[in-house]
């Protein structure tokens, strides 16, 4: 697995595409930070560490409205093997402000809107929306 994120998301999408409740994800810190972040921007419903045996998994409860799940889809931005950084004067609104970017500035990961108001720019990873 070279990308992790892009791990993740993929698993996201394939649980939501079967309608499962919830997926299990390996734990990283930067993972989980994303979670959170999907969580308070409500997308998913809950983000949980749990450990078993000895390795630390990551349980993402999915949110589904009417059968419909909340992410419509989402794309990694930064990879890799070519990394994008923004301003946060040029930092966009995702599909018309009806999704969100993260971005990992100096203060932490953030969303764009986040990002905007504390005037911080830093690498864009990923689009949700």
């Amino acid at each position: 697995m070279t990308d992790p994120i892009t791990d993740m998301l993929n698993q996201v999408r394939n649980a939501q595409a079967v309608a499962k409740p919830e997926v299990l994800i390996p734990f990283s810190k930067l993972k989980n930070q994303i979670g959170m972040l999907l969580a308070q921007e409500g997308f998913v419903v809950d983000v949980k560490k749990i450990a078993k045996d000895k390795t630390k998994i990551m349980k993402v409860v999915l949110k589904y409205d009417n059968g419909i799940p909340a992410i419509e889809g989402s794309k990694r931005v930064s990879k890799p093997g070519q990394r994008i950084y923004a301003k946060y004067t040029e930092i966009k609104k995702v599909r018309g402000g009806f999704g969100i970017s993260i971005i990992s500035t100096s203060k932490g990961l953030m969303t764009n809107n986040q990002a905007r108001k504390a005037k911080l720019g830093g690498e864009v990873m990923l689009e949700v929306w």
